[in-house]
């Protein structure tokens, strides 16, 4: 009977966070870049354990009322951690069309750029074999990009096409292009 309750509670849940991020969705992403349906998010997997370690971090700090100090520290911490992962699933997103992206974070206003804004990039390689390209834009500032994230090659092909046409330059022209080796943009070298 406990088990049916606890299934019935995470898909409440689940249902629940599907209707906010419907509602945050109508609410705040109304720029023409949101609408465009062309976006890079986070992997769903950050919602979904956001979602299944805040229902464990619920149920520790129930369970740690009555039984133990223990269990409520750590269905806290538990909790902290996957809301922290369901709000950056939620709040970050890259969003673009033909001539420019728009990049949305938690916490900070979103930042729309041209194509043509874009300097160079830099690669990286994480532990585990995800690639992340950081993408130098004009005004000093950086946005990343992970092999691991949804969208992200259709993004920077579209990238490297409004890149080229912003700048007025033609594919055969950029020796550095090689996507199969993660390269769209320039090399920044390291200073």
């Amino acid at each position: 009977m406990e088990f049916i309750l606890i299934l019935l509670a995470a898909g409440c849940i689940f249902g629940l966070c599907y209707l906010v991020d419907r509602a945050f969705t109508k609410v705040f992403r109304s720029k023409a870049q949101h609408r465009s349906g062309l976006a890079v998010r986070a992997s769903k997997r950050y919602g979904i354990f956001g979602v299944i370690l805040t229902v464990l971090g619920i149920l520790g700090i129930c369970t740690g009322i009555t039984d133990g100090a223990v269990l409520l520290v750590g269905g806290i911490v538990v909790l902290l951690m996957g809301l922290g992962l369901a709000g950056h699933y939620l709040t970050f997103g890259i969003f673009y069309d033909q001539d420019s992206f728009l990049v949305s974070r938690f916490g900070k206003p979103d930042r729309t750029y041209r194509f043509g804004d874009i300097q160079g990039q830099k690669l990286y390689l994480i532990q585990g074999g995800t690639v992340m390209v950081e993408l130098h834009m004009a005004d000093g500032t950086t946005v990343s990009v992970q092999s691991a994230m949804e969208g992200v090659y259709p993004f920077l092909d579209a990238a490297f096409s409004g890149w080229c046409a912003q700048t007025g330059r033609t594919p055969e022209q950029c020796d550095f292009y090689n996507p199969s080796q993660s390269l769209w943009f320039p090399t920044v070298e390291d200073v």
